[in-house]
């Protein structure tokens, strides 16, 4: 049986497209193994939001090949759909499969290694013809782009190599669903929405993800449904730009119909929502939540520039003003609330003014965590023309001025939990041999002590806070001997 390793890059939503690309992996008879070194296949389903990302691919292709030149590469996902010739010309990468086409990869696999001569040990040559026919509707484009590979360090593109056998086209408005994969993950990702419609100066990912589509309700129902039954206790709700769910279907269909009927038809346990744009933080959504103890108490609202003259440059469809109404009703009536944001430093322009203004405005907000990072121009969208790009340096010094204010913000939030009594899900994850649980606002615990096992929905009394990590115990402790409870409190 040909094995594969399956190694995901980038968003919640593309971690979705993982899980189900490893569903189809094994529905078509491949076997998952746990590295790269022991595996006749490495799947790389990646990510270009930035630069770094780009280059993380590219050096885990290096890695990989180094470790096991007889693995077959094959690179899918939003690098590839963005940039396949520079991938193409890797040593090792064999297959490029842009987000047009991942849904054809277990096919496409399945038939090449069932078909070689040899089995499991010989190699076919990558750059040969398709090893499966695919439907007119998804007919393979193969892209020569520019030769612009040829000033990436990672390339190498004078090392001479079978041409990859790519595999991009035009992204179809369908919206290409398999079922998630649940395997040891307590918290699924379920992907009910894809691309976007909205045209951010810095964004890349309408052009590697096409235009907004939403998986049809009673589908959605259906996953919610299974999973369910197979003793989730947590699944999170994700999306390229979930706030736009079923604008393409019926204008009778939203985000927040799409919840209620979630909530109202299944008895599930925890939904939770990943990122959404703030403008579609509505007061019925901030209401759902803070009403139905099902719903994590959770938020995280791409934020991006707290200036309003870098929001206009980005395109962004907002004001700082209404940001904040939006945060702030949010902690009103969720005091406990887990906030989270997005940051973009350096975006081209950028005075110190500018930055100055992100700093007062991000201090001014109940946030409880942000991920920063630095402006990457990517090629194609309007602001890698604009002019002002901001050195790296000074880009980099923003980025840390903003990371200290929030880990002050972060502190106090952890400390505030001491005390509480909070919702949480055991994880598969340990620390220093403690059951790490999940809050509902989004705060590791750690039980240390405690029998739990992973996937156990229970309310944890917070003993104390330490650095990044809570730690607590149980709070229904029946199951405890009276020493191992007095153990714990003094822990905490």
């Amino acid at each position: 049986m040909s094995t594969f390793h399956l190694l995901n890059f980038g968003c919640r939503a593309s971690q979705a497209d993982g899980a189900a690309l490893k569903k189809q992996l094994l529905d078509a008879g491949l076997r998952e193994v746990q590295n790269a070194e022991q595996s006749r296949v490495a799947v790389l389903n990646t990510c270009t939001v930035t630069a770094s990302a780009d280059a993380e691919v590219r050096q885990m292709i290096r890695r990989i090949h180094r470790a096991n030149p007889e693995c077959r590469i094959l690179v899918t996902g939003c690098y590839a759909q963005r940039a396949p010739d520079e991938i193409a010309r890797l040593a090792g990468v064999d297959w490029v499969v842009g987000n047009s086409h991942k849904h054809t990869v277990a096919e496409l696999l399945a038939a090449t290694l069932t078909q070689e001569p040899g089995g499991d040990t010989a190699r076919a040559n990558p750059g040969g013809p398709p090893a499966t026919s695919l439907p007119e509707s998804h007919a393979l484009v193969q892209i020569q782009e520019p030769n612009t590979s040829l000033s990436v360090p990672e390339a190498e593109s004078a090392v001479e190599k079978a041409p990859a056998n790519i595999r991009v086209g035009k992204i179809s408005d369908e919206f290409h669903f398999a079922p998630v994969y649940p395997d040891d993950r307590t918290r699924p990702t379920l992907k009910v929405q894809d691309g976007c419609d909205a045209r951010c100066s810095f964004c890349i990912i309408p052009e590697v993800r096409g235009s907004s589509r939403s998986l049809p309700p009673d589908t959605v129902i259906e996953q919610v449904r299974q999973l369910a039954r197979t003793g989730v206790k947590e699944i999170v709700l994700s999306g390229i730009n979930l706030g736009s769910y079923g604008r393409d279907l019926d204008r009778r269909i939203n985000f927040l119909g799409l919840l209620e009927r979630i909530l109202g038809e299944i008895s599930m346990a925890r939904l939770r929502i990943s990122s959404i744009e703030p403008m579609d933080v509505s007061p019925h959504l901030i209401r759902l939540v803070a009403n139905e103890p099902r719903m994590a108490q959770h938020f995280h609202v791409p934020l991006q520039s707290g200036c309003d003259r870098i929001l206009r440059q980005m395109n962004r469809r907002y004001w700082t003003r209404q940001y904040a109404e939006r945060i702030n009703s949010i902690r009103d009536q969720i005091p406990n609330c887990g906030i989270g944001a997005d940051v973009m430093v350096g975006f081209p322009g950028e005075s110190d003014k500018d930055h100055l203004a992100s700093v007062r405005f991000l201090k001014s907000l109940p946030i409880t965590y942000v991920h920063v990072f630095p402006y990457s121009a990517r090629p194609g969208t309007p602001a890698a023309g604009m002019p002002g790009q901001v050195n790296g340096r000074v880009a980099h010094e923003r980025g840390r001025e903003i990371r200290d204010l929030i880990a002050e913000k972060r502190h106090a939030f952890h400390a505030a939990q001491v005390g509480r009594t909070l919702s949480a899900l055991t994880l598969d994850e340990t620390e220093d041999g403690a059951q790490v649980a999940l809050t509902s606002n989004y705060l590791k615990v750690a039980l240390p002590g405690s029998p739990i096992t992973r996937n156990t929905l229970l309310d944890v009394q917070v003993g104390r806070a330490d650095n990044n990590l809570l730690y607590g115990y149980p709070c229904d402790s029946a199951s405890l001997e009276l020493g191992e409870l007095i153990s714990i409190n003094t822990r905490c």
